[in-house]
């Protein structure tokens, strides 16, 4: 879903090999050796606050432990951030202090999930919600805090990588009994449940996503777009569908609106980004109509010296922020530090967590279809067919709890686009390899349905048999731009956005938009005498009926006549691959993204740096320097011979 294919050549320390899995190009990444750093320079700060109020004399007073708990779940969520990246990273339950051992190895990351959750569930009960704390949603809450337990436990009952590169939950390997790996916390009903296995977790995942709805039960905002405009406006809306935005200070911090968001390129008066957060085709074409979320998600526009374009399939950046809105005057010369904040958690997210949780528990139950009909009816009403897109749907997907986690799985995929949780919970769901590879699979099908002379080869159809499922899906987009004064995307307006046009419509003055089309590459090539040319001219003597071909270019050339009514011997090949933006996206992962492994190589190496004044830590195991950092691997569909070309 969230991805950015790298250009070709092979990766050397930069983040390409971070957008294509391929972690052994990166070792020397100066990045990722500064937010290694970052995390733990912010752990430790947390952990300073933590005991000096613990020590301080007026350390139980409200304001005191509200601040303390800030501590505490800003230590918890840089080591969800630190885990879900590196796996197994050293942990650190006080400040440093002169004449500590600094240099630690490994912690299990389930081991860091538990205790960190046990510090969560103590303090919780000690803070303040944001609609009477001060600085509101850009401090962390209990509002935030509720959510997070839930989302920890979540993390702590799903998979992660082991040490021998498996993907393993903490029951398959380690002692779930031991205290190090158990949780106390009271539930609803005010009994004290301990948490051991992973079906535990899941229950204080419920436990705590329902404790924030009956405490703080809030409505989504009627219009999805709703929470991204506040902060395109810097307005901050307590109390209401977002729980924790981190707060930015313009000139002075955030990305948001420069590495990810809307593209802005040229001279612009609000300055310009450098996209590093793209989405596939394939997420795009997965909303279902009506859905609202597609258009705020997926941006098929950008802007261009202070004018609106169009992008491609291939370069859909994240709709949800854009400089170019902001309500700030940023400058020109502008790049980072918009001051656009960023959400950590919205509503939503609890509601979805409920259900997940609820459905692993129960199956779908009222609890479980309730949380996923509030969303999915934001996403329809007023915009598609409530009654089809919410009410049935939820009810074909509560057929059985395999479905209904599915159907979860893709929820969160349609409300979340751009916010940096997928990737995250697909491998707490080990579901990142079969995502891939769906991925990978939906675009080269959509784009065999595109091509006429594929879709005749039988021995494609044979292979590919869900092409059927795509022949409606668009090959082209077809738009046309209003006034080039308009720097908004209503510059421009659709004729198609997702399916094919009825044969016969008139597309005259509309311009048209490489769409499915480019879902495939062809590498066409001339076989004559046995050799192989990539390259040929050929021209046709009016009044002889002479063919001239010459194939190859320059000193190499080979010209070859041949007389009318007469067969040229030259074969033309149109091999048909997987697209460069495919083919790279995850080349990683094994054999062209389209049949792996099953293990995914997404886990960042340790820096060198980090490495070379450590000798506790290594880079052995979790498969991190085991992949391939190759140009990856092309997948041929099928080849189109031209006889007598």
């Amino acid at each position: 879903m969230e991805a950015s294919a790298p250009s070709a050549g092979v990766p050397s320390s930069d983040r390409r090999a971070v957008w294509s899995l391929q972690s052994s190009a990166i070792v020397g990444f100066n990045d990722i050796y500064a937010a290694w750093n970052h995390n733990l320079q912010a752990i430790d700060r947390a952990n300073q606050v933590i005991a000096g109020i613990d020590k301080s004399p007026v350390g139980q007073e409200a304001e005191m432990q509200q601040i303390k708990g800030e501590a505490v779940f800003l230590k918890a969520y840089r080591y969800y951030l630190m885990c879900n990246f590196w796996g197994d990273v050293p942990y650190y339950e006080e400040t440093a202090a002169w004449g500590q051992e600094l240099d630690k190895p490994r912690t299990d990351k389930f081991v860091i999930y538990s205790r960190l959750l046990q510090q969560m569930v103590n303090i919780e009960p000690k803070m303040k919600f944001s609609d009477v704390n001060t600085g509101g949603i850009e401090r962390i809450t209990r509002d935030f805090a509720i959510g997070m337990i839930a989302r920890m436990a979540l993390f702590r009952a799903g998979y992660a990588k082991s040490y021998d590169n498996q993907m393993k939950r903490a029951d398959d390997y380690l002692d779930v009994n031991s205290d190090s790996l158990s949780v106390t916390y009271t539930d609803l009903a005010g009994n004290s449940v301990t948490a051991h296995t992973y079906k535990d977790y899941y229950q204080m995942a419920k436990n705590y996503a329902q404790k924030l709805i009956s405490m703080k039960p809030r409505q989504l905002n009627a219009d999805y777009n709703e929470a991204f405009k506040n902060e395109n406006e810097y307005y901050v809306a307590n109390n209401s569908e977002v729980l924790y935005e981190v707060a930015f200070v313009e000139s002075f911090g955030g990305d948001v609106g420069w590495c990810f968001g809307v593209t802005n390129t040229g001279t612009c008066a609000k300055g310009n980004t450098t996209n590093q957060v793209g989405l596939t085709p394939s997420y795009y074409m997965s909303f279902a109509d009506g859905d609202q979320r597609r258009d705020v998600c997926c941006a098929l526009w950008k802007h261009d010296n202070d004018t609106v374009g169009v992008n491609g399939p291939t370069a859909i950046t994240v709709g949800k922020w854009d400089r170019a809105l902001a309500t700030k005057e940023l400058g020109k010369e502008s790049s980072k530090g918009t001051g656009i904040n960023f959400p950590l958690m919205r509503y939503s997210d609890v509601l979805l967590m409920l259900a997940e949780a609820e459905n692993e528990l129960n199956g779908p139950t009222e609890i479980a279809k309730d949380a996923l009909i509030a969303v999915r009816t934001r996403a329809f009403e007023g915009h598609g067919n409530v009654a089809e897109q919410v009410y049935n749907y939820v009810l074909n997907a509560a057929s059985s709890k395999e479905s209904f986690f599915n159907a979860i799985v893709d929820e969160r995929a349609w409300e979340f686009g751009g916010e940096g949780l997928r990737r995250f919970d697909l491998i707490r769901w080990n579901l990142y390899a079969k995502k891939i590879e769906e991925a990978m699979r939906t675009m080269l099908v959509w784009g065999i349905a595109q091509n006429q002379d594929l879709m005749m080869d039988e021995g494609v159809k044979s292979a590919y048999p869900d092409v059927a499922n795509y022949a409606n899906w668009a090959d082209y987009l077809y738009y046309k731009l209003g006034s080039s004064s308009n720097n908004t995307k209503s510059r421009v307006e659709w004729l198609n956005t997702k399916y094919k046009l009825d044969e016969g419509t008139d597309v005259s003055g509309w311009y048209r938009l490489n769409w499915g089309s480019s879902m495939l590459k062809r590498v066409r090539t001339y076989i004559y005498n046995g050799t192989s040319y990539t390259a040929c001219t050929k021209t046709t003597d009016a009044s002889t009926g002479v063919k001239t071909y010459v194939l190859g270019e320059g000193s190499s050339a080979v010209t070859v006549t041949v007389p009318a009514g007469e067969d040229s011997n030259i074969t033309r090949n149109d091999e048909y691959q997987a697209s460069d933006f495919a083919t790279r996206i995850y080349r990683g992962y094994s054999n062209g993204a389209l049949k792996g492994n099953g293990i995914v190589p997404f886990y960042l190496p340790i820096s060198t740096t980090t490495l070379n004044s450590s000798s506790a830590l290594n880079n052995e195991g979790y498969g991190i320097l085991a992949n391939d950092a190759g140009e990856g691997v092309n997948v041929v569909v099928g080849t189109v011979k031209t006889e007598n070309y």
